[in-house]
């Protein structure tokens, strides 16, 4: 057995005494207050307040926020003046100001076709003594009329020469779904509507696809290879690089980099739970796990752990982080509902997944080509079977573990309840098969090919290849989002 001892090892069972709770927002909070955050969903009820405190409403109008220097508390928030006069909110006036002094800007085009704010004679006073938030990112080239200046503070307004990220591709050439009894993937509702963010082990730029399309639509440029990307909300990305000390957050509305979250070292795996508003960032120089507050992109923790870690997974029910010391090669658990108690778990060489389901963890060695299934509460061998060649990858889905195989580039299935091998299945790409990635909250997977230029859908449901596409390159990660619409 590679699992050493697991049959009468018992667990290190320690708190984590290093936690450390981070204070990295900005010099200027750019959350909107809550009341006015209702005050505005009245009349709009699917606006978007994005984390640097810009307010986009669902027909895409876009208001810039202006905090006075003291907010009042009245008992009733209301609408005191507009401009133009006599206004309700509903109409989308230039200028909004609330009884509590927060002042509403809206974004808008001069005569030469340049985004500013509504000019005034003699501004009021609630205007001219506000401030916009410091990390807020505007639409490039904003002109801020020179009676307002005062409102920018340290901020920083893009000119519109600034290239940004986005780099535009030639015209997507959608490849004939041969093969298939589907016309076109879109059929499918799991993927109507989406875009396709594909990052490259080739390529520092993350690729951007629409669905069936062999050619990227365009790419958002990037300075270093990336590590790991997540989406979050349909409305941003999330990406770590190579030398680079900081997680990225892509806005994808403005398709730019809206905010940089800095820690001591290379970030490097990202996990998010969603029902949190959590992400989880690893950094195995550090020795740390970070946590990042999705709904301020600040962090709040740093969770100092033993060891190098890598392989970082979370359980389905938020409650408990699992990762493998790439240096003494043990695999080790956080309780995350228990003051981070640290349960050693026990050693296996050349990790290539962690998994947990039904309180058993499963854990793949790439090199062994085994799958070790160890009891949670026991720490205690359950099995250790010999699964397909090079296994890379694992995801659960409805008490079924499937892991990909690189090596025969195949999907071998497990039910976790018996813990018994029910199914093989082979993608027949001729390729180096890497990541499986469920889209959430459909059966559809996407698995990915470092070798062969393609991706190919697979339907969790009924065990079946869907169709194979290609790709102009190797993808490492596919991250699915809906379509966003974009800010003009």
């Amino acid at each position: 057995m590679f699992f050493k001892n697991l049959g009468i090892k018992f667990a290190k069972v320690f708190v984590l005494s290093a936690v450390m709770f981070l204070f990295s927002s900005s010099a200027f909070a750019a959350k909107i207050p809550d009341n006015v955050q209702n005050f505005i969903a009245k009349d709009f009820p699917k606006t978007t307040f994005r984390f640097d405190g810009l307010i986009i409403l669902p027909d895409n109008t876009v208001y810039l926020p202006l905090f006075p220097a003291k907010i009042l508390n009245p008992e009733k928030l209301s609408v005191k003046e507009t401009y133009p006069a006599g206004k309700t909110l509903a109409s989308k006036p230039d200028v909004v100001i609330l009884n509590n002094d927060f002042v509403l800007l809206k974004v808008v085009n001069d005569p030469r076709g340049y985004k500013t704010v509504g000019r005034m004679t003699n501004p009021p006073m609630e205007l001219r003594t506000g401030l916009l938030p410091q990390d807020l990112l505007v639409p490039k080239g904003l002109v801020i009329p020179e009676n307002l200046k005062s409102i920018v503070g340290n901020l920083q307004i893009k000119t519109v020469n600034d290239p940004g990220i986005r780099v535009e591709n030639s015209k997507p050439v959608i490849s004939e779904l041969s093969g298939t009894t589907l016309n076109t993937l879109s059929k499918i509702p799991a993927l109507k509507n989406k875009n396709f963010y594909v990052s490259s082990p080739y390529s520092k730029n993350i690729q951007v696809f629409n669905l069936g399309a062999k050619t990227p639509e365009y790419s958002l440029k990037q300075i270093n290879v990336p590590i790991s990307m997540k989406s979050y909300d349909d409305k941003f990305l999330l990406v770590t690089a190579y030398e680079k000390p900081s997680v990225d957050v892509i806005s994808l509305a403005d398709d730019q980099i809206i905010k940089q979250i800095y820690t001591k070292s290379q970030p490097d795996e990202i996990l998010i739970d969603k029902n949190k508003n959590i992400a989880y960032i690893s950094s195995a120089v550090d020795s740390s796990i970070y946590t990042v507050n999705l709904e301020t992109m600040t962090l709040s923790k740093q969770i100092k752990i033993t060891g190098m870690c890598e392989k970082l997974t979370l359980s389905d029910d938020g409650t408990k982080l699992f990762y493998y010391d790439k240096k003494t090669r043990d695999i080790w658990a956080i309780e995350l509902d228990n003051n981070y108690l640290l349960k050693e778990i026990g050693k296996f060489p050349n990790v290539s997944k962690i998994a947990f389901a039904n309180n058993k963890i499963y854990v793949t060695s790439r090199t062994k080509n085994r799958l070790a299934i160890i009891d949670y509460g026991t720490i205690g061998l359950i099995a250790e079977i010999e699964i397909c060649d090079k296994p890379v990858d694992m995801i659960v889905f409805h008490d079924r573990l499937y892991v990909l195989g690189a090596g025969d580039n195949s999907i071998q299935i497990l039910d976790t309840t018996t813990d018994q091998l029910t199914d093989a299945i082979y993608l027949n790409t001729n390729g180096f098969s890497t990541k499986i990635n469920q889209i959430e909250g459909t059966n559809i997977a996407l698995i990915t090919d470092t070798k062969a230029s393609l991706y190919t859908v697979f339907d969790l449901g009924t065990n079946k290849v869907i169709k194979s596409i290609p790709i102009d390159i190797p993808a490492n990660t596919i991250v699915v989002t809906e379509r966003v619409q974009k800010i003009k």
